[in-house]
């Protein structure tokens, strides 16, 4: 395990060599804390929301209102966790994609939604905003979700708590992006079987 300032740190799960403010499709998972079923339950295989879940709902659809270069695909709450595919389709992501002569090759991804081809592993050029404060990237984006959430608790009186980290995914191709959106809109039906059903 790694340190930092003599103090063991869990290593980053992020891929070193991306930068997470590039136009990609990402696959997100963003856990309560401890895995507590804050967010509601599965009834027949349908997920009924409490409160708060209504509130992590709600907000999903809000991302889009903060961040005009973020869109949402499919998402769901579930009693302890949030699945979702988050598009980054900015005009400009700062690469220089030399794979087709400099410019940015779009193409149709999911349900009509224009972006950036999916993400290749060998990007261009390195991160150019690794390191610093980051506003437009994929951390920034959930962090900003989650503390929305958080905020609303507190405010309402009501017990909730995130995990302090996230799950994500770079979506590589379409076949990839089809098997994810499926498996986010089967979830409440495979509950049961779920890793994070503890």
């Amino acid at each position: 395990m790694d340190t930092f300032q003599n103090k063991y740190r869990i290593p980053s799960a992020r891929m070193q060599n991306w930068d997470y403010g590039w136009n990609a499709a990402y696959f997100v998972a963003i856990c309560t804390a401890n895995r507590d079923l804050f967010f509601g339950d599965i009834v027949h295989g349908k997920m009924r929301l409490s409160e708060i879940g209504e509130m992590v709902h709600k907000y999903w659809f809000e991302i889009s209102e903060h961040f005009p270069f973020v869109k949402l695909d499919v998402h769901i709450v579930m009693p302890n966790h949030v699945h979702g595919i988050v598009l980054i389709d900015k005009p400009d992501d700062g690469r220089n994609d030399e794979r087709n002569g400099g410019r940015n090759d779009e193409r149709v991804v999911g349900r009509n939604v224009e972006m950036q081809n999916f993400a290749s592993l060998q990007p261009p050029s390195p991160p150019k905003n690794k390191f610093g404060f980051q506003s437009q990237n994929l951390a920034f984006i959930i962090r900003d979700y989650k503390t929305g959430v958080t905020k609303y608790a507190r405010n309402n009186n009501v017990h909730f708590a995130w995990q302090s980290r996230f799950h994500d995914h770079i979506i590589r191709n379409d076949a990839e992006y089809q098997r994810i959106k499926n498996y986010i809109i089967r979830n409440p039906t495979k509950w049961h079987d779920d890793s994070l059903n503890t």
